[in-house]
């Protein structure tokens, strides 16, 4: 049995007035979900509690089949997996952003979608001027990077459960000033964050980039901070080799705790301009050496932060076209396969940010009993019966060999 998950993320939304009361998923044109949807069945399921923020690294825990509530210990310390970068029973990751913010609002939480070249470069900076023995700053891709604060049984780090910080994509075109991080070791954080503001302003690539008519990269944000996580490998648990296609360092580095092979595609940039074709071909391949694939496509996500509804749309038609439909083609060549379509939490237009609530589930394959779902989308999901308000309990039913 050759097992698929696709991740659409942040496809999920809400019935727009633009839309005639539609969703971007009801609005777009997807014939192979919608395939997907008629020869199997369609549900719900709810990856993020109620207790936890909304955010892919919570929700994607989920969809995995962990439950966060158990394993989750923040958004850092996955990344700094998937950069191979070891943490230590002291050690704190912190996730840091480079961002864009003028008069106090969140112009971009993207630094105008900086690069990763000029990112390195701000970011080596950033070591020079700000880094010590105990904080060392680290480039990722793009705005996404970290920093790794070292301690020691001697000399903990200041942070704690309670520290509290706010992502930067959820505060787009908002004032700032209410969201800096608050709680133990916030000091700290608070003042990495303003001093880099004096190690950025006159950097090359900023003023390279303002020549260019770009948004410069003013300071880093700092959010999302933990410790290193425990989590069972896959293969352990659910006696599966996986194999995960993703251009977000979150998602690899979850990957890379599960024991998973983490296949790098070249056109994927984690954005709207990401090689959706090449996503495809590559799941296909991988299909031939692992039991699972796991193909994640950040664009709709990313769409819906910046309330760009016609890229949101067009992204999931990509999706639809170059992703979901060759690789439904492919299993059905193959034998015995089961594939599973779902975002890991809505992320609505209106909001520009994540948001708790339901997703909608297609899934089909051997052994699965066709409902009478004949479209994949939000509305087909609620008329059904089946619900997962644990989403970290879909797993077991997606693998389960009765269906």
């Amino acid at each position: 049995m050759k097992y698929v998950i696709i991740i659409p993320d942040g496809a999920a939304d809400e019935p727009l007035e633009s839309l005639g009361g539609r969703t971007p998923l009801e609005a777009a044109r997807t014939p192979a979900m919608d395939q997907v949807a008629a020869d199997g069945l369609v549900l719900r399921a709810n990856h993020t509690p109620a207790s936890l923020p909304p955010g892919s690294d919570i929700a994607c825990m989920s969809l995995l089949g962990y439950n966060p509530l158990d394993y989750y210990t923040g958004r850092a310390p996955l990344e700094a997996a998937a950069q191979g970068i070891e943490l230590g029973p002291y050690d704190w990751a912190i996730r840091c952003n480079l961002v864009t913010i003028e008069d106090q609002i969140m112009r971009s939480f993207t630094a105008g979608q900086i690069s990763t070249q000029e990112a390195a470069a701000l970011m080596a900076a950033a070591q020079e001027k700000l880094g010590s023995e105990r904080i060392r700053f680290y480039p990722g891709v793009g705005y996404r990077n970290l920093v790794i604060y070292r301690g020691t049984a001697e000399q903990p780090a200041p942070f704690s459960a309670d520290t509290r910080t706010t992502p930067p994509h959820d505060l787009t075109d908002q004032p700032v000033l209410d969201h800096y991080p608050r709680g133990p070791g916030s000091d700290l954080l608070n003042q990495l964050m303003s001093d880099s503001i004096g190690v950025f302003a006159e950097h090359p690539v900023n003023l390279a980039r303002q020549a260019a008519g770009k948004l410069p990269a003013t300071n880093i944000w700092l959010w999302g901070l933990g410790q290193a996580p425990k989590l069972p490998r896959f293969a352990d648990r659910f006696g599966l080799q996986g194999a995960m296609i993703t251009a977000v360092d979150l998602l690899r580095g979850l990957a890379a705790l599960l024991g998973w092979r983490r296949i790098h595609v070249p056109g994927a940039t984690g954005y709207l301009d990401t090689d959706y074709a090449a996503k495809g071909r590559y799941a296909i391949q991988a299909l031939q050496e692992v039991d699972l694939v796991c193909v994640h496509i950040e664009a709709p996500d990313e769409a819906s932060h910046e309330g760009h509804l016609e890229a949101k749309i067009q992204a999931l038609e990509q999706i639809d076209q170059h992703i979901v439909g060759p690789i439904y083609q492919a299993l059905q060549t193959i034998g015995e396969y089961r594939i599973m379509i779902l975002p890991d939490h809505p992320t609505p237009i209106r909001l520009k940010t994540h948001a708790h609530g339901d997703v909608p589930v297609a899934m089909a394959g051997s052994d699965i009993q066709p409902d009478q779902a004949r479209r994949y989308d939000e509305l087909t999901a609620v008329q059904s019966s089946l619900y997962f308000p644990e989403g970290w309990k879909l797993m077991n039913f997606f693998l389960s060999r009765s269906g």
